[in-house]
């Protein structure tokens, strides 16, 4: 099994490699990265049964969105899976910051239209779609093992820094666990190409008015490292089961 796993910033593919590879190093890291179009690279590293690109894609939806169709369209083997994964914001208090949110739905909060009667959605609009939904038993699964919060994920392409803003997202999405700038756009691209997603969060501070010095970067840098460790067997096992359905 192969899967892709796509983060935004180097500070995140980093964390990822850790914990795939306790103790990468850095010749190894050169030797297993290979460039893509538009100037990116992707990182190979290989556990026991599965192999795993890392591709740090850009910030945002759209940038992350293009970064992740070349690398599926220039895949010399054929991806099982796309992994979102990163650090953002949680909604208190499901959400705590250093805890881990794994998305059973991936929802564009803000594409769609404000009118005098509220926001509407993408879809409403019949434009297109506002959530994918990963696998619910692989969720399910990784959840449990890595003790994250089973909650949809919030894509939005301006982090929120006031009250009502987060108060305007918790009314319309009231089940929320998190918010990041990438995971709908990663998922986009996977859906192009027909391969399943999943979306892992560390919550580096709570959704709400911007106070910088009250974000752990670090802790939801450590937490992301752990979660991805853990995913791991999970991913094995996933493997296993699925091959024999």
């Amino acid at each position: 099994m192969r899967a892709l796993i796509v983060t935004a910033v180097a500070a995140e593919a980093d964390s990822v490699a850790a914990g795939l590879t306790p103790h990468p190093d850095p010749a190894d890291h050169d030797a297993r990265s290979r460039s893509l179009p538009g100037g990116r690279s992707v990182t190979r590293y290989d556990v026991p049964g599965l192999a795993f690109d890392v591709l740090a894609g850009g910030v945002g939806p759209a940038a992350v969105a293009a970064a992740t169709g070349a690398a599926l369209a220039a895949a010399e083997h054929p991806y099982s899976l796309v992994v979102s994964a990163g650090i953002g914001g949680g909604f208190q208090p499901a959400a705590p910051v250093g805890s881990l949110v794994v998305a059973d739905a991936i929802v564009a909060a803000d594409l769609g239209a404000q009118t005098p009667d509220g926001f509407l959605t993408v879809e409403e609009l019949g434009f297109g779609r506002a959530a994918h939904l990963p696998p619910a038993d692989l969720t399910a699964r990784v959840a449990e093992a890595t003790g994250a919060l089973l909650a949809p994920v919030l894509t939005v392409s301006t982090v929120t820094g006031t009250a009502a803003r987060a108060a305007e997202l918790a009314a319309r999405h009231p089940l929320a666990g998190a918010e990041a700038m990438e995971g709908f756009g990663v998922a986009e691209a996977a859906a192009a190409h027909g391969v399943p997603v999943l979306e892992i969060r560390a919550v580096s501070n709570p959704v709400g008015p911007r106070d910088r010095a009250a974000w752990r970067i670090g802790d939801a840098l450590a937490a992301l490292t752990e979660g991805v460790h853990r995913l791991v067997p999970v991913l094995q096992t996933w493997r296993h089961d699925a091959r024999n359905d």
